[in-house]
C-alpha cells in the first residue's frame, strides 16, 4: 500500500463478476476483516433477476464511524469480469477521482461504467490466479481491495481461513497466497484509499444482517414457533430461526405455501406459543384473509414483510417501500392491528422485539415492514443493549370456576385468554361475529361492542416514545420512515456542516397512526420534506389522510431499485433553503 492515497473516513468498494466468480464471498471477507480491524461497515449485494446464479456484485462501505447507509458513489470498482456489467452500472457509479480495476483479458471497460472518468488500472487477475495452484480471482480481488484501503493482512487471512477451512488445507493455502498477491499488486499502484484511524478500543463489533436481527429480535421477544415458506428477500429470517429456535426448545415448520404458514402460526399462537412468519409482498397478499381471522379471534401473531420492488413478482432482489398500503389497509372489514417499521439494520432487532410485545400484549396481528435494503444488508455495528420488551400475554392460570367469557368487555379492551387444556376455559375462536362468550351471533349489539373493543385496545394502548425517533433541531424537517432513516440522518449531518439545521422525524409506528406524538414532534416546523421509496407516494398520502401537517410540504419519492441517497436528500433541502 503506497502512502500517496487520500486518507478518508469512509471508502466505498464494489466487486463485480459473473456467476461463480465469488464476488459476494470476497466482499464478505473484506467486511468481516474490517470489523476485526476496529472499523465499521455495511455490505449489500446486487444480483440479477434470476435470484440465484448469474452476475453478482458485492457493494461495501467501510468507515471509522458507524455506517447506516450505502454511498451513492464508489471509490473503487474491481471487476473480476465484465459479463452483464451493464446491469450493475447504475448501482455502482464511480467518483471522478475513483479507480476501476480491470483485467486486460476481459476486454475494454464498458462505456456505462467508465463514463465517470475514473482512472483505470489494468491488473491481470486471471493470470495471477492461474499461476497459483487452486488460485481464485476473487481472492486476488479481496487482497487488492485490502491493499488499497490499508486493511491488515493478518485479519484478512484470519477471516479467509475460517471461511475456506471446510474446503481443506489446500484451499486455505491457495487463498492466502492469492490475498498476498493481490496486496502486492495494490502496493505497486500509486492510488490508495486508506481509511482513517480505526476505533481499536472496541473491536468486538457485531456482524449481522437485518434479516438475522429480525430473527434475534423475535427470539428475544419470546417467539418460540415459526412457520416458513421461502420467499426472496425474507428467506434468511427463516433460515436463521430454524436452528436458533431448536436450541431453546422452539420449532420452525416449513409449510407448503404462505397460506399454510400463516395458519400454522395462528394455530401455534392459539395454543399458547408466541409465533411468527416472514414473507414479502406477494406472500402478504395471500395471508390477508387469515390475518383477518387473527384480528377477529384476537389471536396474536407477527408477520415480517421484507418488501421488494412490485407489483406482482416485480424485482425480487431489489428494495422498495411500496407495501405500506396493503399492510395498513389490506385487511377486509375493520380489523384493528399494528404495523411497525425498523429504521436501520440495527433497529430490525429492536422493532421486531417490540412487535412481539405489542402483538402479545394486545392480542392482535402485528406486521413488521422491513425491506431488501435492510434485510439483506450485512453490517458491522456496536453491540446493541438488551431490551425489556417480552411477550406478556394476559392468560388464565389454573382452573376457571366461573363462566368463561373469552371476549369480555374490559376497561382496556384486553380479555384474558384461556390456553387450550385450561379447565373451564373452553370457547369458540373463529372469524364469525360473536358475543362475549365467543358464541357466534348476528346481533348488532354484539357486532358493535366487539368492534369497539378491538378498536379501543389498539387505539388507547400506550406506545410510549418508541413510536419514532427524533434527532436534530430546526424549522426544516425531514419526515420519513423505515430504511430511508439512515440516508436522512447522513444528509442532516452533512447539512449541519454547511450551517443548515434540520430535524429528522422517522416513524417506527405506522399503524395505529400516532397523530398526537407526530404533531408534537413537528411543532414549529415551517418546511417539511416527506421522503419515501415508492412510486405513488404512499407514505405522503397516508400522512395527509390522517392529519394536517404544519408549514410548507414538499415530497421526494421514487420507486426502487434506485435507492434514495443522503446527497440527494441534502440537495433537496439546500435547493429549498436557497431558491
Amino acid at each position: 500500500m503506497t502512502a500517496s492515497g487520500t486518507v478518508k473516513k469512509s471508502v466505498s468498494i464494489a466487486i463485480a463478476g459473473s456467476g461463480g466468480a465469488g464476488a459476494i464471498t470476497a466482499g464478505a471477507i473484506l467486511l468481516e476483516a474490517a470489523g476485526k480491524s476496529g472499523w465499521y461497515g455495511m455490505m449489500n449485494r446486487s444480483v440479477g433477476p434470476q435470484i440465484r446464479g448469474g452476475e453478482a456484485a458485492a457493494l461495501l462501505r467501510l468507515a471509522n464511524h458507524p455506517v447506516e447507509c450505502m454511498s451513492e458513489e464508489y471509490d473503487l470498482l474491481i471487476a473480476i469480469d465484465w459479463k452483464n456489467a451493464n446491469r450493475f452500472a447504475a448501482e455502482m457509479p464511480l467518483k471522478a477521482d475513483g479507480l476501476i480495476v480491470s483485467d486486460p483479458s476481459a476486454g475494454e471497460v464498458p462505456e456505462a461504467v467508465g463514463a465517470s472518468g475514473a482512472a483505470v488500472a489494468e491488473i491481470a487477475l486471471k493470470e495471477l490466479a492461474k499461476a497459483i495452484p487452486g488460485g481464485r480471482e476473487n481472492m486476488i480481488a479481496a487482497g487488492l481491495a485490502a491493499g488499497f484501503i490499508g486493511l491488515s493482512i493478518d485479519h484478512l487471512i484470519e477471516v479467509m481461513t475460517t471461511k475456506l477451512s471446510p474446503k481443506g488445507d489446500a484451499a486455505v493455502a491457495a487463498g492466502r497466497i492469492c490475498l498476498e498477491a493481490g496486496m502486492a499488486q495494490a502496493a505497486r499502484h500509486p492510488k490508495g484509499f486508506e481509511i482513517g484511524a480505526a476505533d481499536l478500543k472496541n473491536q468486538g463489533r457485531w456482524l449481522i444482517t437485518g434479516n438475522e436481527a429480525v430473527g434475534l429480535g423475535a427470539v428475544r421477544g419470546g417467539v418460540r414457533f415459526a412457520a416458513a415458506y421461502p420467499i426472496t428477500p425474507a428467506t434468511e429470517i427463516l433460515e436463521w430461526l430454524a436452528p436458533s429456535l431448536a436450541k431453546i426448545g422452539g420449532a420452525l415448520v416449513q409449510a407448503e405455501d404462505e397460506l399454510s404458514s400463516i395458519n400454522m402460526a395462528i394455530g401455534a399462537s392459539f395454543g399458547g406459543r408466541a409465533a411468527i412468519t416472514a414473507t414479502s409482498g406477494p406472500g402478504l397478499s395471500l395471508m390477508m384473509e387469515s390475518l383477518g381471522l387473527a384480528a377477529a379471534s384476537e389471536v396474536p401473531v407477527v408477520v415480517v414483510d421484507v418488501m421488494r420492488c412490485g407489483p406482482s413478482t416485480g424485482i425480487a432482489t431489489k428494495s422498495e417501500q411500496s407495501d405500506l398500503n396493503i399492510a395498513v389497509y389490506g385487511f377486509h372489514g375493520d380489523a384493528p392491528h399494528v404495523v411497525v417499521a425498523p429504521l436501520t439494520v440495527a433497529d430490525c432487532l429492536y422493532t421486531t422485539q417490540w412487535a412481539v410485545h405489542l402483538a402479545e400484549a394486545m392480542q392482535v396481528p402485528a406486521i413488521v415492514l422491513s425491506d431488501q435494503s435492510l434485510g439483506q444488508a450485512r453490517v458491522l455495528m456496536k453491540r446493541p443493549v438488551n431490551l425489556s420488551f417480552l411477550a406478556n400475554r394476559k392468560t388464565y392460570d389454573g382452573k376457571i370456576d366461573a363462566a368463561y367469557n373469552r371476549y369480555a368487555l374490559t376497561a382496556d379492551g384486553i380479555s384474558p385468554m384461556a390456553i387450550p387444556g385450561t379447565a373451564g376455559g373452553q370457547y369458540t375462536a373463529d372469524g364469525l361475529t360473536h358475543c362475549e362468550r365467543g358464541t357466534p351471533s348476528t346481533r348488532r349489539s354484539d357486532q358493535r361492542e366487539q368492534m369497539d373493543k378491538r378498536h379501543d385496545k389498539v387505539a388507547n394502548f400506550d406506545y410510549g416514545v418508541h413510536w419514532g425517533e427524533i434527532t436534530g433541531t430546526g424549522e426544516t424537517v425531514i419526515l420519513t420512515w423505515g430504511s430511508i432513516t439512515g440516508p436522512a440522518r447522513e444528509a442532516i449531518r452533512a447539512l449541519k456542516k454547511d450551517g443548515i439545521e434540520v430535524k429528522l422525524v422517522a416513524m417506527r409506528l405506522i399503524s395505529p397512526f400516532p397523530k398526537e406524538a407526530l404533531l408534537a414532534s413537528l411543532e414549529g416546523a415551517r418546511r417539511i420534506l416527506v421522503v419515501e421509496q415508492s412510486h405513488s407516494g404512499q407514505f405522503y398520502r397516508y400522512l395527509r389522510s390522517n392529519c394536517d401537517l404544519p408549514g410548507e410540504i414538499r415530497r421526494f419519492h421514487r420507486p426502487g431499485p434506485h435507492l434514495i441517497g443522503a446527497a440527494e436528500i441534502g440537495n433537496r433541502i439546500r435547493d429549498w433553503q436557497n431558491p
